[in-house]
């Protein structure tokens, strides 16, 4: 179940100050903490249903991609605006070719220095968490070996392995030296790895990335992150069933690049109702939305990104907005039944055509 909302209830005043109706589905928010009564005081007007949302609105904001159940609301010519993560997902790639929908995804809006905004703030919540649920998952009582990640006095901490060294990575490693392990982080990048030696504190360890040193710490760890990211494409394996095989019963493996069809083999996503699965012995936490279990700060991390960029889309028009704005039109995904993004045609073998062609 997703609980974030895509606007918190002062957002929305800010696109009614700007000139924009606002609608929301009823009771969107609640789930994070805002009732339809604050949205109606920040100036929105409640619908009863998403059906009612797509007939009505010229765009539509999720925080997930839009669901199975959706796919038929949209029309030809509507916005959709929201995380799409089309490269591991074929169908809702198919379905928003056949609406033939104006279709930018949040995790593909890039500035000039090749951060992604829109996808910062949750890569921040769901690193931080990635700590979290792996100290949770070492418990004896939810499958783990029984190892305190920190340790005690006179006992050694846990090992814990990072892959990737981006904003998942670094906020993982960061809460995991907090919480006192032992934590080594890999990434291919030089110039990264030395940012990351100067930052961290002194239980992390920065290695260069190869299949031979990420299969040997991989072997030892007590708990391995996967937070690999190419933005936009699906995420390559780099952590194989041969490694799994070698790691000791009850070790735990977090894959927060699921949401691209995972860097870890053995993953599949997982709910979380149903969080966890076991693959020879390893316990294995794959939700594929991890920052809606801490809705509230999560909405409110990604109002804050998202806000302007909503404003200029609504504001300007997306033709004109991508026109001036070089970061939306990087946002491109789907455009009336055309495939605009590479690592989306890539994934699926289909014809890229650039987003200039409608502008």
């Amino acid at each position: 179940m997703e609980n974030r909302v895509a606007m918190v209830p002062n957002g929305v005043i800010s696109m009614v100050a700007h000139g924009q109706e606002v609608y929301v589905e009823a009771s969107a928010g609640v789930g994070a903490g805002y009732s339809d009564e604050d949205y109606l005081a920040a100036g929105g007007k409640i619908l009863p249903t998403a059906a009612e949302v797509f007939k009505t609105c010229d765009m539509v904001m999720h925080v997930k991609e839009p669901q199975p159940s959706e796919y038929s609301m949209i029309r030809e010519g509507q916005i959709v605006f929201t995380y799409l993560h089309l490269a591991a997902d074929k169908p809702q790639t198919d379905a928003l070719i056949k609406a033939k929908s104006v279709n930018i995804a949040y995790e593909t809006i890039e500035k000039a220095d090749g951060s992604l905004p829109l996808l910062i703030p949750m890569s921040e919540v769901a690193g931080r968490m990635t700590a979290q649920q792996g100290a949770k998952y070492l418990e004896m009582s939810h499958g783990g070996m029984g190892i305190l990640l920190g340790g005690v006095t006179g006992v050694a901490p846990a090992t814990v392995v990072v892959i990737g060294g981006g904003v998942v990575g670094a906020n993982a490693a960061k809460v995991a030296c907090g919480l006192g392990a032992d934590v080594f982080i890999f990434d291919m990048n030089l110039k990264r790895l030395s940012y990351l030696e100067d930052v961290m504190p002194a239980n992390c360890h920065p290695l260069m990335a190869n299949a031979g040193i990420v299969a040997e710490y991989v072997a030892k760890a007590d708990v391995v992150i996967g937070a690999v990211l190419v933005h936009g494409a699906k995420t390559p394996k780099l952590v194989t069933k041969e490694m799994i095989k070698t790691m000791k019963q009850g070790s735990v493996v977090v894959d927060v690049a699921i949401d691209q069809g995972g860097c870890i083999e053995t993953s599949h996503a997982t709910t979380h109702s149903d969080p966890v699965f076991l693959v020879d012995g390893v316990v294995h936490y794959c939700v594929a939305n991890m920052p809606g279990a801490v809705a509230r700060t999560s909405t409110l991390a990604l109002t804050n990104a998202t806000l302007p960029y909503a404003l200029e889309i609504a504001s300007k028009g997306w033709k004109k907005a991508m026109k001036e704005n070089n970061e939306i039109k990087l946002g491109a995904n789907v455009i009336d039944g055309k495939v605009c993004f590479k690592g989306v045609s890539d994934a699926f073998d289909m014809e890229y055509v650039s987003v200039e062609k409608f502008l």
